[in-house]
């Protein structure tokens, strides 16, 4: 059984031999991130595979902000490259849930809670979050649970 670690690390010799620059600089970067975070703390750790899921949903969401504030910039291709490199770390994230997936389980978090109004909110996060890990922004969550509770 490969790990999510060795993927990354053969997909990184792929693309090196393939000469796929983009792909190559965007792997090497996100396997430095979790080296990183192997070697975070007092002692070093082998991550597992969800810990490492965790780390490149923290990279993708990286060049998502980092895309944004270049085309607020008027850095047209800078945003460009990285919204490219988060289609390539898209590739070893879960399939992101649509917005009626996330509003169908919002809705049922709602009703078992019954919660209702802003004050709620807490109640239904902690009941979606364990469900949605890893397949929706906390953003999106977080707005998606507000137009909920809101009406």
């Amino acid at each position: 059984m490969t790990t999510l670690k060795g993927q990354l690390q053969d997909d990184l010799t792929a693309a090196i031999k393939a000469r796929d620059e983009l792909r190559s600089s965007t792997l090497r970067l996100t396997l430095a991130a979790v080296t990183s975070a192997e070697v975070a703390g007092k002692e070093k750790k082998e991550l597992s595979d969800a810990e490492v899921l965790q780390v490149i949903g923290k990279e993708a969401k990286k060049r998502r902000e980092a895309a944004d504030a270049f085309e607020g910039a008027g850095r047209v291709d800078q945003a460009a490259r990285e919204r490219a490199e988060g289609e390539v770390l898209a590739g070893f994230l879960p399939k992101q849930l649509s917005d009626e997936e996330l509003a169908a389980i919002v809705a049922a978090a709602v009703a078992e809670s019954g919660a209702s109004g802003p004050q709620g909110m807490g109640a239904v996060m902690k009941l979606v979050r364990p469900q949605v890990e890893g397949k929706a922004d906390g953003g999106r969550v977080a707005a998606a649970v507000k137009a909920a509770l809101a009406g």
